[in-house]
């Protein structure tokens, strides 16, 4: 379930970098995951996935960005809004004894 929503993220991300209205069937797919996460993760879990979530409708809002934009978004936190979520999924793991 974590993979398929770095998955889906990772993808949306970049579409709504390069998009400024984001088609809401396509974040239909995001949101179940967040949803089934509701039931089997932690707080810190879905808390992280909801932040993520956000990241990407604030990106479709802002002005399509360009691969000359890049560098300005390489030195901070902007351009990995999924480190926090795979973060807190790899101690959750850990901490169930999955490697």
């Amino acid at each position: 379930m974590y993979k398929d929503f770095i998955e889906e993220a990772s993808r949306l991300y970049t579409d709504a970098f390069e998009h400024d209205k984001a088609d809401t069937s396509k974040l239909v797919n995001l949101y179940a995951l967040v949803s089934r996460m509701r039931v089997r993760s932690s707080p810190r879990i879905v808390e992280s996935a909801d932040r993520v979530c956000r990241v990407i409708i604030e990106t479709y809002l802002s002005p399509n960005k360009t691969f000359r934009d890049l560098p300005e978004f390489l030195n901070n936190d902007t351009m990995d809004p999924l480190r926090e979520f795979s973060n807190a999924c790899r101690e959750e793991l850990r901490g169930r004894g999955v490697p």
